[in-house]
């Protein structure tokens, strides 16, 4: 069965005005015409860059308890946290939903992991 959601959790974690962090979510496979309707923004004619930060608020299901995911808030996000989601996009958009095999170094467990998500297991 196919996945056409998937969970990932921000490194560092959408800070809204009232100051709540929002580090979890959920992303879709994007369709075409996820990335076929920015290309005819004005925002994207002006500055191709901010083709990422359309797409990335069409494909973001839910973010923590933000009620709508818009353009404003892929804006505010820090640096790191949308080079992780565009990691993430790539990774399930391109054949693969998963960074790769790694092994607990304590119980030699191995699991899948997200991308992003071994950066986080080191820090923990």
């Amino acid at each position: 069965m196919l996945r056409t959601e998937h969970e990932f959790t921000l490194p560092k974690g959408y800070v809204d005005r009232e100051g709540t962090v929002h580090r979890t979510g959920v992303m879709r496979l994007a369709t075409a015409m996820d990335e076929i309707t920015p290309m005819r923004d004005a925002r994207v004619k002006n500055n191709e860059a901010y083709l990422t930060i359309i797409i990335l608020s069409r494909v973001i299901t839910q973010l923590g308890s933000v009620k709508d995911v818009n353009t404003g808030v892929i804006e505010n996000m820090f640096t790191a946290d949308l080079t992780y989601l565009q990691e993430f996009y790539r990774s399930i958009n391109e054949g693969g939903d998963s960074l790769g095999l790694v092994a607990c170094p304590s119980c030699e467990t191995e699991f899948e992991v997200q991308p992003g998500e071994l950066m986080a297991l080191v820090e923990a």
